[in-house]
């Protein structure tokens, strides 16, 4: 397998444990504040990663650490409007809103790194597009503060893979990597502490989610995403992120929510999930050699 290749498979992994994520944080988000949750997560992930890679913190510079603080807010603000749209918004209309960074991300990569998506990847955005249109349901759902906070959300994770994308051309990955997780955890704890301070008890499935969140949606996940990212392009991450509501309604479906309810899949959704899934292998063709043998 040629790198790239390996790199997105590992990003399609990760999309499907964030995918898996949307229904465990919704079904805690009344156990626990917004922010704590937050402060767990990224904290239980920060530690990890620098119990694992400490000896990277010898490389730091005022270079790195700028770079990784500012991905690293990129990240706090994605995941902090996200799980504050949460409250207000369904798990469904969430994962769509946030996939929207993949039109958002060809566009912004064109005017500020100079770098034009290949034919593939233009196709398999647009057939990306119209499958989360399928997948949301089309224009049903009414938009409330839930769904702004999610789309400035999708503002967040359009920046981070371009920062990515940007940064780790002369920073190493591993290190970026590192330091977004601790930076991040250190903003939540300071919204948690500044913004919203409230006691609350630890139960099984707030345990759990923190587990999945913390060890493998964020000290995983995100550390593997800024030294995988650097060998495939930021429109591609953008659109193998857009499975993300495809894995998200496969959870949706195994684990109930709050209310012990799974949700059913709609023909409608079905056909969605499909066209996603078709974006994403057309933009693995070459069609550039293809239109240029023509």
């Amino acid at each position: 397998m040629t790198k790239q290749l390996k790199a997105d498979l590992f990003l399609i992994f990760i999309t499907a444990v964030w995918g898996s994520t949307f229904t465990l944080m919704k079904n805690i988000l009344d156990d626990i504040p917004t922010f704590a949750f937050l402060a767990l997560r990224f904290s239980t992930a920060a530690i990890i990663l620098l119990i694992i890679f400490h000896k990277k913190l010898k490389e730091l510079s005022k270079a790195s650490i700028l770079k990784g603080f500012v991905i690293g807010l990129m990240l706090f603000g994605s995941l902090a409007l996200q799980v504050i749209g949460l409250n207000y918004t369904t798990a469904p209309n969430s994962a769509f809103i946030t996939s929207l960074s993949v039109v958002m991300v060809p566009i912004v990569s064109s005017i500020l790194l100079k770098k034009k998506p290949s034919r593939s990847s233009v196709i398999g955005v647009a057939f990306a597009l119209i499958g989360l249109f399928f997948v949301s349901g089309g224009l049903n759902f009414r938009v409330n503060i839930g769904e702004v906070l999610t789309l400035f959300c999708a503002v967040c994770v359009t920046m981070q893979i371009i920062f990515i994308d940007k940064f780790t051309n002369n920073e190493d990955p591993v290190l970026l990597g590192v330091l977004q997780v601790v930076f991040s955890a250190i903003l939540s704890i300071g919204s948690w502490i500044y913004i919203d301070f409230k006691p609350f008890t630890i139960n099984l499935n707030i345990v759990i989610t923190i587990f999945v969140t913390g060890v493998l949606g964020t000290a995983l996940a995100y550390t593997g995403q800024t030294v995988v990212q650097k060998f495939t392009s930021p429109t591609r991450a953008a659109l193998i992120f857009t499975l993300e509501p495809v894995f998200g309604f496969i959870f949706f479906i195994l684990i109930p929510n709050s209310q012990s309810i799974a949700e059913k899949i709609s023909l409608h959704t079905l056909i969605g999930c499909v066209l996603i899934l078709l974006g994403t292998l057309i933009s693995e063709l070459k069609l550039d050699k293809v239109f240029k043998k023509n």
